[in-house]
């Protein structure tokens, strides 16, 4: 099974990741946590030149390009062989992230951006997506309390931006059954229990005895 996660930074998704992979190997499944952008030698060497603040010049088709050529890596590499031997598959984001950070966020053509990401990711479509959401003036204080010096490149953007990439996630939710929208701003063990019940619906873990 494929499972994306998905939200602004600072929403909280990657504690939520880390805590349904520790669920799902409790009950011995096979599990494999990968980020995006990244999770290959040749992927992550991407990744180093996405987040780099250095690289402040980058035009953002670029940047789009950069990400789609990461992902097709990951997928070719890891995505695909990892689910034809069984394992379950859990992402630290995916291409859903381009369409509303580049698409969305950057206000490039959103035809265009789906058609890149469609290429990108071929047969590699998640089986269920979480969107955590949460406020941005919530974000703003995670932020500020993490520090500007310890930010990456599109950690720095404005405001706005990342106002129009909340409203991408939050229209891609409407659009695609598979998005699943949780409230971030609840207890960690709150939102947990929350995206289990979600995979409960899906794929029936209450029969494994997962709760």
């Amino acid at each position: 099974m494929f499972i994306t996660f998905e939200g602004l930074d600072f929403c909280g998704k990657s504690t939520q990741v880390e805590k349904i992979k520790e669920k799902l190997e409790s009950y011995g499944k096979r599990v494999i946590l990968i980020r995006e952008p990244g999770g290959t030698q040749i992927s992550e060497k991407v990744r180093e030149i996405l987040l780099d603040k250095k690289n402040s010049e980058m035009h953002i088709e670029a940047e789009l390009l950069l990400f789609s050529a990461s992902r097709a890596q990951l997928v070719r590499e890891k995505i695909i062989p990892l689910l034809k031997k069984g394992y379950f598959v859990i992402s630290d984001r995916f291409h859903d992230s381009s369409i509303a950070y580049q698409g969305y966020g950057r206000g490039i053509n959103l035809d265009s951006v789906k058609a890149i990401q469609s290429f990108a990711i071929g047969e590699a479509v998640p089986d269920i997506t979480f969107f955590i959401d949460l406020p941005l003036d919530e974000i703003q204080k995670r932020r500020e309390k993490f520090g500007v010096v310890n930010l990456d490149r599109i950690e720095l953007s404005e405001n706005n931006f990342y106002n129009n990439v909340r409203n991408g996630y939050i229209e891609m939710s409407k659009m695609e059954e598979r998005f699943k929208v949780i409230d971030g701003s609840e207890s960690i063990d709150e939102t947990h229990k929350k995206i289990i019940n979600k995979l409960n619906e899906l794929i029936n873990f209450e029969k494994e005895n997962i709760k």
